[in-house]
């Protein structure tokens, strides 16, 4: 017996080592999981108790005992409360601990602490401490007291609360994490069932197995640390956070097969649930659209891309940067890769406004000057390089003065509006039609002729003069002059030939007006309706 006490001594003590390392190692490694705190204390105190419980049985007289037994008890009572705050870090309801929950914890330990020790003077822990009769070494049974009762409540019902906790995110975390998980729900559960086999007096000589419990615990849990990086961070802190993330989140493998997902890339893909993993990423981006299947087919997995896709969602056409980046193992290898699906729909929009703005006359949605004056120059250029034909057209609405004057500015602008649409008939792909100013326009008409483009000015001003502006106040009929030039000699500027083109319509304006007049190598000559 004196032997197999010894033996328990020597275990005892090794898990109170043990206990002590990993506190020292997990306040040396200090991560980001913000459990950590309640997880060094529970390992201190758990080493204050099971070297309290050694140096317990190692004494002789009850005197002795006593004095070890309220050492464990600056430790014991805070074991499970610690624990309890540790697993609440570890599912994400670290936002419950408070001050007000932390106080109702501990105050309860502490009470504990102060009433063992000065337990000879009202018996409200342990009413009495005696031999146990027949033991072949010194080993002591207590009668309980009334807050023995409410210590052990306490102890047992952190220890059950912990546990629940974890089975209740069970179901919720990733599979990679339930190892760590189920590291700690042993280690709350062998415990809990050490305790409960002594209180029941079920134990070898009636001694308490939980120290000696506790080395296994222990060692599980450097196991935990070492190789699954357990006090990281939490897990489920991990998980709240990729779920609470706006930006859609698709995990591949190394086949571009799905295996992970949060809870926006669902608002995102429609059919994305729990049965799309296994399934090919191209089948998911069906329904996204074919920017989207292109994406993932000619991607490089092995490379981090970015690139801004029209993305279908329940009919309606929104923007996504898509971000896929590769996930490697820790040996480096390929594991698959993660594409990060960023909602830019509101910038895309606001993007295509501010450009609109820029370059579109908002009266009338054709070009503003601005802008025509940019693309033309481009072609100009183009043009004289490949000695191709370029001309311009410059068009006024005739007596618009008097219409803005006679039915007022709102009717000015219908007429404007009328103007662009007819045009509109008649300009051609590739040909760049804006507005020029007030009541003009400019029409540049790349890979054309002076011939070619005064035909096409006539049927413009053709369809003009036979087409009507309707008001309330009845039909207003509107006519244009035109003037045409030909970038027929180089060098010439953008700014030189839409002079020659002004030039030939002042002639189309004084001379009756509803014309169209072409200027050639410094002549100006009135175009022959055929």
């Amino acid at each position: 017996m004196e032997s197999m006490i010894s033996n328990y001594i020597i275990i005892v003590s090794i898990s109170g080592v043990l206990s002590a390392l990993l506190a020292l190692f997990a306040y040396y490694r200090r991560t980001d999981f913000s459990g950590i705190n309640a997880f060094i204390l529970s390992s201190i105190t758990s080493a204050i108790y099971t070297f309290g419980f050694a140096l317990e049985l190692s004494g002789s007289t009850m005197q002795e005992i006593g004095f070890w037994v309220k050492v464990e008890y600056l430790g014991m009572p805070y074991i499970a409360p610690s624990s309890l705050i540790m697993i609440m870090h570890f599912v994400g309801l670290d936002r419950l601990v408070k001050k007000g929950l932390l106080t109702a914890l501990y105050s309860i330990p502490f009470i504990s602490t102060v009433l063992v020790w000065t337990n000879d003077y009202h018996h409200l822990f342990y009413q009495s401490m005696h031999f146990r009769e027949g033991a072949p070494t010194p080993l002591i049974d207590i009668v309980m007291g009334p807050w023995y009762i409410v210590q052990g409540s306490l102890t047992f019902g952190c220890m059950l609360a912990g546990m629940c906790l974890i089975l209740w995110q069970w179901n919720r975390m990733k599979r990679v994490y339930r190892r760590q998980m189920l590291t700690i729900f042993i280690g709350q559960f062998l415990p809990a069932l050490g305790a409960f086999l002594y209180l029941m007096n079920m134990t070898p000589y009636g001694m308490d197995p939980v120290p000696v419990i506790m080395s296994v615990t222990s060692t599980l849990y450097i196991w935990a640390i070492l190789s699954r990086g357990m006090l990281t961070a939490a897990p489920i802190a991990r998980e709240n956070l990729f779920e609470s993330m706006r930006d859609g989140v698709l995990v591949t493998d190394r086949k571009d097969t799905l295996v992970d997902y949060n809870r926006a890339a669902t608002e995102m893909l429609e059919g994305l649930d729990s049965s799309a993993i296994g399934r090919p990423l191209a089948q998911m981006f069906l329904t996204a659209g074919k920017d989207a299947v292109d994406y993932v087919m000619n991607s490089d997995p092995l490379l981090s891309e970015e690139s801004e896709l029209a993305w279908n969602i329940n009919g309606e056409t929104s923007y996504y940067q898509v971000r896929s980046s590769p996930v490697q193992k820790h040996d480096g290898h390929l594991a698959g890769r993660m594409i990060m699906l960023i909602d830019v729909t509101e910038r895309t929009l606001l993007q295509a406004k501010l450009l609109q703005l820029a370059t579109v006359d908002s009266l009338t949605g054709i070009y503003n000057r601005t802008h025509f004056m940019e693309r033309s120059r481009s072609l100009l250029e183009e043009a004289v390089g490949s000695k191709r034909p370029l001309s311009i057209i410059l068009l006024d609405i005739d007596f618009f003065k008097s219409i803005n004057d006679r039915y007022g500015h709102q009717y000015g602008d219908t007429a404007l509006q009328h103007i662009v649409g007819v045009c509109s008939k008649h300009v051609r792909e590739g040909d760049i039609f804006g507005r020029y100013g007030g009541e003009e326009f400019v029409i540049c008409l790349p890979d054309t002729s002076l011939k070619q483009a005064a035909l096409l000015s006539e049927a413009i001003r053709d369809s003009i003069e036979h087409s009507e502006v309707y008001t309330s106040s009845g039909p207003i009929h509107v006519t244009a002059s035109f003037g045409v030039a030909e970038a027929f000699r180089e060098p010439i500027s953008l700014e030189e030939l839409l002079s020659e083109a002004d030039h030939a319509l002042y002639s189309s304006k004084r001379n009756g007006r509803n014309t169209v007049h072409l200027s050639s190598g410094g002549s100006i000559t009135p175009l022959t309706p055929v």
